[in-house]
């Protein structure tokens, strides 16, 4: 049986994934010329990154889920998440005006 603790705890797990999803989705998109780059990175590498903090948080949450449902929960929602808000709801890298450094 899941406890409220747990519940709670994967909720904070499931916030976490999500900003680390999205931090690293934007990082892409500015970092990468080509829209297909940012997409492929970030399908590449958020999923890894993600899946290791399923390990570090696992070792605290006891897994009474199953392994599917948590999986999901902490690595293909977050993902989609994070992508979701930061493509909708943070404006472009082009279109953001930086100050002149000179």
């Amino acid at each position: 049986m899941v406890s409220v603790l747990n519940l709670a705890l994967l909720g904070v797990v499931l916030v976490v994934n999500t900003l680390i999803a999205a931090v690293m989705t934007r990082f892409f998109r500015i970092r990468l010329k080509t829209r297909t780059g940012a997409v492929i990175y970030a399908l590449l590498l958020i999923p890894v990154v993600l899946f290791v903090t399923t390990m570090v948080f696992g070792s605290i949450i006891p897994g009474n889920l199953g392994v599917s449902v948590l999986l999901g929960l902490w690595i293909g929602m977050p993902l989609v998440l994070g992508f979701t808000i930061d493509v909708l709801y943070v404006p472009p890298p082009e279109e953001i005006e930086l100050p002149d450094t000179t």
